[in-house]
């Protein structure tokens, strides 16, 4: 039965709830491959304070294969104002020190720019979900703002879900395929669906404070996204340091201070606000302008399992961790890329259902891990307050009684200055973990596992990115040429919501196969050989990091996930063609 067939029984093909980065994405993924999308969010508009701000190259690949990577770039600020992450007393106090982050520095600038063909960014959320949601309502999918979801219940044929309008105060409900749940870290949808999850809630408290300010003369010269403050109190709550984020460079912040979740929560005026902020600036006569406050809680909690039927759920509904590492957006934006084109060609009947089964094989444990990995970074600032002798927090007097001791001409304060720099070095977990955002490895039933050996990481598979064609990784960039002479990246030729078979000059008889698979499947399957007029492999990157022969076959999905691959060509057009139509086919499940 075709979609059109039984448009009459359904309102909507999916039903996506939640506008922020995960639902923002799935509908603006969704709306792109043409599937009828419904996205409802119980606010009156988006995101109204700067919460997720990191944005990294797999988010900025995926926001290129969407269109929308430009537009991205324009809205944020670039990289080279990102930085130099700062350990300080005050603003205008004393450095303990800096880090170089997200790249930045010459030890990894050259690492970040040869695995991709994209810049990380800091794209604050009051930026990024417009750039989102706009871009699906304009290409198809439907938006309804002041919409609650109160509840669903799903059957063998859809979902059925019961919304509230907020400003006439009915209650109506939509009959949908699909359901996704990207309602955040108090999910409505993952508590209804009952999804199983490990971990804690409300480890700790925290307030964020944005605020406005000229704070060019104290930060100009050491351009950064964070400004790390040891203040006394910081420890309470908190991870032992306040935060000073630029939203907006030099004059719009957002300020993240601790409390005691043991207490009551505390309510955070426009004076005690107006204080935190001149107390972390160190500026007491500072002009300050207050633009809102807000509590939060720490959490370390995934959801072991991210669907059940046909509701499924991203984005903090599935992992809920403190912004460390920079992880949120990210990971939710990257759930959805996961999850729209399997529901696309499930929906198209391109694919068979059991292909959903996939989303929550290979989603689940890189939820687990950047949970994991958040946490443990907000942890490992402990090593830098032991080493100033102020493990258990400090007063102003120990706090400067330990920066003098690491300051001493002496063979003891030799010691404890490399004992510093071992300590800051620990952050790179958190502020140059690009292997974590970049290494990624899916095992599930849509990935066809070589049977090589398994893979060797060589070295430390958090800090430093891995480019490898082995199925269930990333494709990996590389610099081509295209008619024109103008450059392209090999993730330019793959995605677009279709699968790619990709071959080299001497791989005709994969572009056979794949005519073949074509009409046998009914579903989109694009070609690509590099070295043609099109994709020259002109630096030789290619050839490098291909890791199969010019005749050898990827098969690419609509993520940019290798699927399966074939190093060289088999002897015959035949074996050719029944070895990819078997590919395709178990991947597909049909």
């Amino acid at each position: 039965m075709s979609i059109t067939d039984t448009h009459d029984t359904y309102d909507t093909d999916v039903l996506v709830v939640g506008s922020g980065p995960a639902g923002g994405s799935a509908a603006l993924l969704l709306a792109t491959y043409g599937i009828r999308t419904l996205l409802v969010t119980k606010y009156g508009w988006l995101a109204n304070t700067p919460r997720a701000h990191i944005t990294n190259q797999r988010t900025m690949e995926v926001l290129r294969d969407l269109g929308v990577e430009s537009e991205a770039a324009a809205a944020g600020s670039p990289s080279h104002l990102m930085g130099d992450t700062v350990l300080c007393t005050a603003l205008t106090g004393q450095e303990i020190g800096r880090i170089r982050s997200w790249g930045t520095g010459p030890a990894s600038a050259t690492e970040y720019a040869s695995t991709s063909p994209c810049e990380m960014i800091d794209l604050p959320q009051t930026y990024l979900e417009p750039i989102l949601v706009n871009n699906a309502a304009a290409r198809g999918a439907k938006v309804r703002f002041d919409t609650e979801f109160l509840g669903f219940t799903q059957d063998e044929d859809g979902v059925t879900a019961l919304l509230r309008d907020r400003v006439r105060g009915d209650e109506f409900t939509v009959r949908a395929r699909y359901l996704i749940g990207a309602d955040g870290g108090r999910s409505t949808v993952a508590e209804q669906l009952g999804l199983p999850f490990d971990g804690r809630m409300a480890k700790a408290g925290s307030m964020n404070i944005v605020f406005k300010a000229d704070l060019t003369r104290y930060c100009a010269h050491r351009p950064s996204v964070l400004y790390w403050v040891l203040q006394p109190g910081a420890e309470t709550g908190g991870i032992g340091m306040g935060l000073v984020r630029m939203v907006r460079p030099w004059n719009e912040w957002l300020l993240v201070w601790g409390y005691d979740i043991e207490q009551p929560p505390p309510e955070v005026d426009e004076e005690s606000a107006r204080r935190i902020v001149r107390d972390l600036v160190g500026d007491p006569d500072l002009p300050v302008e207050i633009t809102s406050t807000s509590l939060w809680t720490v959490n370390h909690a995934y959801a072991t399992e991210y669907a059940s039927g046909r509701v499924f759920c991203a984005g903090d509904a599935v992992h809920r961790h403190p912004p460390s590492n920079g992880l949120g957006s990210n990971t939710s934006i990257q759930d959805s890329y996961n999850l729209a084109w399997k529901l696309a060609m499930v929906v198209r009947g391109e694919a068979g259902p059991e292909l959903l089964d996939s989303y929550s094989a290979e989603r689940a444990p890189v939820g687990r891990q950047i949970v994991e990995r958040a946490n443990l970074s907000r942890d490992q600032f402990g090593p830098i307050f032991d080493v100033l002798g102020i493990g258990g927090g400090g007063d102003h007097a120990a706090i400067a009684e330990g920066l003098a001791a690491i300051g001493a001409p002496t063979p003891e304060g030799a010691k404890k200055r490399r004992l510093l720099e071992e300590a800051i070095q620990l952050k790179n977990y958190e502020f140059n973990a690009h292997g974590v955002e970049m290494n990624q490895r899916y095992v599930s039933a849509a990935v066809l596992p070589d049977d090589g050996l398994t893979e060797v990481w060589e070295r430390d598979r958090e800090l430093t990115a891995r480019p490898t064609t082995r199925p269930g990784a990333k494709l990996p960039h590389a610099w081509l040429v295209d008619g024109q002479g103008e450059r392209l990246s090999t993730l330019d030729v793959v995605g677009g919501g279709a699968f790619t078979v990709l071959t080299g000059l001497s791989g005709g008889v994969w572009e056979a196969a794949a005519t073949a698979c074509r009409a046998d499947l009914g579903i989109p399957l694009r070609v690509v050989r590099i070295g043609d007029d099109n994709s020259r492999d002109a630096y030789g990157e290619w050839g490098r990091v291909g890791e199969i022969a010019e005749d050898g076959v990827l098969l690419v999905r609509p993520d940019g996930y290798v699927a399966w691959r074939r190093t060289t060509a088999p002897e015959s057009a035949r074996s050719a063609q029944d070895e990819l139509l078997g590919a395709l086919r178990r991947v597909l499940a049909r």
